[in-house]
């Protein structure tokens, strides 16, 4: 078997200003948008898109185990959700928006520092944008971590707060 039969595996951006736009005059139309996990790195290649999802990919480490809890902000999708560990990949973001949309913050249980970020990281914002809502949330790189007891009922608040059903 010769494996330089195939080519090197590179990321390629994919989405264009135009996609980005849609994408915005969707949401600011009154619609829902709810991006997770390795959405936020679609973000590092249209600024339309980044202008709603919120933020961009900054890394992550390996899969490790890391906490997820509710930030200090209210808000109806996290109202009682309980501090939750996943074994998943914690995605580091530079997020953009106001901090008091905030809604998850994530800290990896060994301690170790990522890249001089820290151990801990956004995971989850949720705001109004024109007539329609956003909703990001960076876990789900494994199957385990998005069935999560706790992580999913923050996916079914989310996307009923998307449907202005919450």
């Amino acid at each position: 078997e010769n494996k330089s039969d195939f080519p090197e595996a590179k990321p390629e951006r994919w989405i264009t200003e135009e996609q980005g736009a849609a994408i915005q005059d969707f949401v600011k139309a009154g619609n829902g948008f709810y991006a997770f996990h390795n959405c936020s790195d679609i973000s590092l290649g249209s600024k339309n898109y980044r202008d709603v999802m919120g933020g961009a990919y900054n890394g992550h480490p390996p899969l490790r185990p890391f906490r997820v809890r509710v930030s200090a902000n209210k808000h109806p999708i996290t109202e009682g959700i309980q501090e939750f560990t996943v074994d998943d990949e914690q995605h580091y973001v530079k997020y953009d928006k106001d901090p008091k949309y905030v809604i998850l913050e994530a800290e990896n249980i060994d301690g170790l520092d990522f890249n001089g970020l820290g151990t801990k990281s956004i995971s989850g914002w949720a705001y109004d944008y024109g007539q329609g809502r956003v909703v990001f949330t960076a876990v789900g790189h494994t199957i385990h971590a998005l069935w999560n007891p706790q992580y999913v009922e923050v996916q079914k608040r989310s996307i009923k707060w998307l449907l202005k059903q919450l």
